[in-house]
């Protein structure tokens, strides 16, 4: 069991979490989402804006978030509004979305760097040949996060991809669409994974009326 644990693709040697706080990883809000975004266009950081733009649209973890190739997001050069990619850790496939303003971010991206079919969709700047790692993804997160005068310590990448989710369930309520786009194989983990709890669920109860 501690091999199969050990040797998990979403997992590094050292785990992420040592030495830090560890627990629930909160959603940002829209205010901080923006905040990011602005000073991201500002300061000119195409690479960043098309990766926090992404991660927030496709919901996926890091080690998916990161194994992005250009051909799973864009076909002749042109991004798609859809994508389907096979999740590392269950195995399983999931489609997610990718909205005008995440498709021109991600353009201007590929032509800046001239990426092509098969290649890493943010490659490493050590080897274009490989994807940039999940540490350097968490430390670009911490760098967004402390510009905008939040504590880096207080989230993490999950909170990226929380992010979307919890806003889809608090305006729908549809748990079962949060749990596809999660790519959850139980509606179980999905409910633990938005920290749903009764208050939650009498709320949506009382807006529907029969």
């Amino acid at each position: 069991m501690q091999g199969r644990i050990a040797n998990h693709p979403c997992r590094t040697t050292t785990p992420w979490n040592q030495g830090k706080l560890i627990g629930p990883k909160p959603p940002l809000k829209t205010k901080e989402i923006w905040s990011i975004r602005v000073r991201l266009q500002v300061a000119h950081r195409i690479r960043d804006l098309a990766l926090f733009n992404l991660a927030l649209d496709s919901k996926l973890r890091a080690c998916d978030l990161i194994a992005l190739r250009v051909d799973d997001v864009a076909l002749h050069g042109r991004v798609r509004s859809r994508a389907t990619i096979m999740q590392r850790k269950t195995g399983r496939s999931v489609q997610f979305e990718i909205t005008e303003q995440t498709r021109e971010a991600v353009a201007r991206w590929l032509e800046k760097k001239d990426l092509h079919k098969g290649e890493p969709l943010f490659p490493s700047r050590i080897n274009r040949a490989r994807p940039m790692t999940t540490r350097q993804y968490a430390r670009l997160l911490a760098s967004w996060l402390r510009a905008i005068g939040l504590d880096p310590l207080a989230y993490g990448t999950h909170s990226l991809r929380r992010t979307k989710a919890s806003m889809i369930y608090r305006r729908t309520g549809n748990l079962r669409a949060v749990q596809l786009l999660l790519g959850h194989t139980k509606i179980e983990s999905t409910v633990r994974y938005l920290g749903i709890d009764v208050d939650d669920a009498l709320l949506i109860a009382e807006q529907v009326e029969i």
